[in-house]
């Protein structure tokens, strides 16, 4: 019968089994990101990406509203999260890159919840533009200030606890031997 039988029991097996996929494939991605993008050249792309962070978040601060107040509040604290996490990895990557890489899902991870806050808090600028402008459906445009504002409570607040993880897990990931496993 193989995989195919009627109580439903070997789905779960195949669900198991394939974590162990998709969480290797993770590591790899994880991996690339903080060695050939990030320590290889010195940060100088994630710089780049997070000064045009740092200046949306500028824009969404100045606007006087208290949604775009907590979006701004959250992207803040979102991207001084990375840049803490990338200053870890270009000051660990190079001496001790199994310290680094204990922390490449955690910061695959956080970089892109904060990318996912920086392209709401964008949205969100311009849904407020065409709202003030009276263009377009005001539902919708409404609706994007609401989702970046829910994005930034529930999603983008994650940021410093991975940021955490990224620049002190190392130390009692590594403290489990092999044996112990």
């Amino acid at each position: 019968m193989g995989f195919i039988e009627e109580t439903g029991a070997a789905q779960h097996f195949r669900d198991a089994r394939i974590t162990t996929i998709y969480e290797g494939t993770t590591a790899i991605q994880a991996n690339d990101l903080i060695g050939r993008k990030i320590a290889r050249e010195n940060g100088a792309t994630v710089g780049a990406v997070v000064l045009m962070m740092r200046a949306v978040e500028a824009e969404v601060a100045a606007v006087d509203d208290e949604a775009f107040a907590a979006i701004a509040r959250a992207l803040k604290a979102g991207i001084t999260a990375v840049e803490e996490a990338v200053a870890y990895i270009l000051a660990t990557y190079a001496r001790d890159i199994k310290a680094a890489s204990v922390g490449s899902v955690p910061f695959l991870k956080l970089l892109g919840i904060v990318t996912g806050g920086w392209q709401m808090a964008r949205a969100a600028l311009v849904a407020k533009r065409k709202l003030e402008a009276g263009e377009g459906d005001a539902r919708f445009y409404q609706g994007k200030i609401v989702t970046a504002r829910f994005y930034a409570d529930h999603v983008l607040a994650q940021a410093p606890g991975l940021a955490y993880t990224v620049v002190n897990g190392a130390a009692g990931a590594l403290a489990l031997s092999e044996e112990m496993f």
